[in-house]
C-alpha cells in the first residue's frame, strides 16, 4: 500500500499555481443588506482577541453572527479585510461568509465592524488543544483547509456571475486563522493582511514581513522575496506545512502515543520566539518541526508526511501547490481507507503505462 501510495504520489507531482481544480461551489443564499444597523443586533461576549481588535459573539435577529471590531485607528485593516471580502468569488463554503461592514459611533468613539458567519467551534488551533484527530477528522480538515486555499489562489476570470476573481494571498495562515464547522469542515478567515493580483494592476501593500513570525517562510525571515504573485502564494503554503503538522500531532491513527497539543517550532525555541530565533533554526539551521517515528509507520500519515515536507520546502519554488495538496489528501485516504479498487488499479496503470515526470519545481 505505501509503494502504490508513493507511486501515485511520485506521478502528481507538482502542477502549476494556473492549474487548480475549482469545484463550482454552491454560494448560498445572498448575504443579508449590508444596512444591518436597522436590525437589532447584540453583542453576547469576546471570543477572541487579535492584532487589530477583537472578535465577538453576537445575535442579529434570530441567529449568532460574528463581530470583529476594529479601533479607528486601525482603518486602514478594516478597510483591507472589508474590500476582500467584496472581492468577486468570495462565496465560497470554505472561506468565511461575509455579512456586513459598518461603522459604529463618532469621531474618536467610533468603531468599524465586520460581521460575518459564527463557528462555535472556534479555531483549529483551539480545537486542537482539546481534542485529538481520527484519521477521518484529520483527512477532512485537511482537504478542506487546502481547498479552501486553493480557491483563494487561485484566478477565475468569471466566477459565477460575479465577475473575474483575482487570485489572493493570505499572508497570515496559521491555524488560529482556520475556523471549524461543526462537522470539522475548514473554513478560512482573518484577510486583513490578505493581497490580491489583478492583471494590469499593482498589488497594493505588498510589504514584505508581515503575518504571524512562527509561521513565516525562510525567505520572509531572510527579507528575499520576490515581489510576485507566485512568490506570496508560495509563502503561505510554507505555512500549511506547519499547520499540516499541527493537525498530524493530534492525530490517534498511528500506534503510539498522542503528546499534547504544541505550535510549531515550540518545542525547539518556546512560545515567544524571536526573530533572530527564527532566522536561527528556520533559515540558517534549516529546521522543521519534527516527525514523531510512529507516524512514518502509518502509511496515510507517513505519505501526508511527505507532502508536508514538500510543503516546506527550503526552496520557495519546489512547494506544492495547495491544489495538489488537496489532490493528494484525497487519493491518500481514499487509498488508506480502501473505499475503491479502481483507485489502486489506475494508479498502478498509470505507473506501468506512463514515464514518469521529472522532479521539478511546482511552477
Amino acid at each position: 500500500m505505501a509503494i502504490l501510495l508513493a507511486f501515485w504520489m511520485y506521478r502528481h507531482r507538482k502542477p502549476p499555481y494556473g492549474h487548480v481544480d475549482i469545484n463550482e461551489q454552491d454560494p448560498g443564499p445572498p448575504p443579508p443588506s449590508p444596512l444591518v444597523g436597522l436590525k437589532p443586533l447584540q453583542l453576547l461576549e469576546i471570543k477572541a482577541r487579535g492584532r487589530f481588535g477583537c472578535v465577538w459573539k453576537a445575535r442579529l435577529m434570530n441567529e449568532y453572527v460574528a463581530v470583529k471590531i476594529f479601533p479607528i485607528q486601525d482603518k486602514q485593516s478594516w478597510q483591507s479585510e472589508r474590500d476582500i471580502f467584496n472581492t468577486p468569488g468570495m462565496k465560497h463554503e470554505n472561506l468565511l461568509h461575509f455579512i456586513a461592514a459598518e461603522k459604529r459611533g463618532t469621531n474618536l468613539e467610533m468603531e468599524l465592524w465586520l460581521i460575518t458567519a459564527f463557528h462555535e467551534k472556534g479555531s483549529l488551533t483551539d480545537y486542537l488543544k482539546g481534542n485529538v484527530l481520527s484519521w477521518n477528522d484529520l483527512c477532512h480538515i485537511a482537504e478542506t483547509m487546502s481547498r479552501g486555499l486553493a480557491y483563494l489562489h487561485e484566478d477565475i476570470p468569471r466566477c459565477k456571475g460575479e465577475g473575474h476573481k483575482p487570485a489572493i494571498a493570505h499572508r497570515d495562515f496559521k491555524s488560529k486563522n482556520v475556523l471549524l464547522r461543526n462537522d470539522l469542515t475548514a473554513i478560512l478567515a482573518d484577510f486583513g493582511l490578505a493581497v490580491r493580483f489583478e492583471p494590469g494592476k499593482p498589488p497594493g501593500d505588498t510589504h514584505g514581513q508581515v503575518g504571524t513570525r512562527r509561521y513565516m517562510a525562510p525567505e520572509v525571515l531572510e527579507g528575499a522575496i520576490n515581489f510576485q504573485r507566485d512568490s506570496f502564494l508560495r509563502i503561505d503554503m510554507y505555512a500549511m506545512g506547519l499547520v499540516l503538522w499541527e493537525v498530524v500531532s493530534r492525530c490517534t491513527a498511528a500506534d503510539g502515543p498522542v503528546d499534547e497539543y504544541m505550535l510549531p517550532f515550540e518545542e525547539e525555541i518556546g512560545q515567544h520566539p524571536s526573530l533572530e530565533d527564527l532566522q536561527e533554526v528556520v533559515v540558517h539551521k534549516k529546521m522543521r518541526p519534527a516527525f514523531k517515528e510512529h507516524w512514518l509507520k502509518h502509511p496515510g500519515l507517513a505519505q501526508l508526511c511527505v507532502t508536508i515536507e514538500e510543503c516546506w520546502d527550503h526552496d520557495a519554488e519546489a512547494r506544492l501547490s495547495a491544489g495538489c495538496v488537496e489532490e493528494r489528501i484525497s487519493q491518500i485516504r481514499k487509498i488508506v481507507n480502501g473505499t475503491t479498487s479502481d483507485c489502486l488499479v489506475s494508479i498502478v496503470t498509470s505507473v506501468t503505462n506512463v514515464d514518469l515526470p521529472p522532479k521539478e519545481s511546482s511552477i
